[in-house]
């Protein structure tokens, strides 16, 4: 069975009361419950943490354990080095979520430290977004796992 890793950065616990305009009203838990519905042959773990080095510890502690990364490091994504470090230094494939479009918004927000590192993103397509990236990893790594 594919094992794949779901991971929210800072601020997305709070998804549903969050800027809906931008993120939506949906809580990310109510969202998660959806899409492991909707993937039943696919083992997702989720986990959530404003802390930088917690989601470096996560990122770490996912080898040997998943075959694949959603990864919506939020702000992070464009501040932090030590992230995209991270990500290379795992060697699993991630793919870069972010639920608004990041090139609509303000300056800062259009470069990402970690997307170089990634295998790609989805960028401005709300929820959607981690449901298109499982799709991805179900397309892609079967052949790879088997």
């Amino acid at each position: 069975m594919l094992h794949l890793a779901v991971i929210n950065g800072p601020n997305l616990n709070l998804l549903g009361i969050r800027e809906p305009h931008i993120y939506g009203s949906q809580s990310f838990d109510d969202y998660f419950l959806l899409l492991k519905e909707r993937f039943l042959s696919v083992e997702l773990d989720y986990y959530q943490s404003n802390v930088e080095g917690e989601l470096i510890n996560y990122l770490q502690n996912c080898m040997g354990m998943v075959q694949g990364i959603v990864l919506n490091a939020g702000a992070y994504s464009h501040t932090s080095i030590a992230l995209a470090d991270a990500i290379s230094a795992i060697g699993i494939p991630v793919v870069e979520v972010h639920i608004s479009n990041v090139l609509a918004r303000e300056d800062y927000r259009k470069t990402s430290f970690i997307a170089s590192k990634c295998v790609g993103s989805v960028s401005g397509l709300g929820m959607d977004g981690y449901a298109l990236a499982v799709q991805y990893f179900i397309n892609r790594l079967p052949s790879e796992t088997a």
